[in-house]
């Protein structure tokens, strides 16, 4: 699923915080503009298991 949101490339040199769009160019600025989401979850994670084990045990 693609993510609808978006956030200005440049937002860092260009502005005091991220502009967020829906557009493929910032508003402001008219630089590109990036899918905002994280990482899709990675089912070939070869520390996914390990990664997980530590979080049941600090919990």
């Amino acid at each position: 699923m693609k993510a609808d949101i978006r956030v200005c490339a440049d937002w860092e040199n260009a502005h005091e915080r991220p502009v967020y769009t829906l557009a493929d160019s910032c508003p402001d600025c008219g630089a590109a503009a990036v899918n905002s989401a994280p990482a899709p979850f990675d089912p070939e994670d070869p520390y996914g298991e390990y990664r997980r084990a530590l979080n049941r045990r600090v919990r």
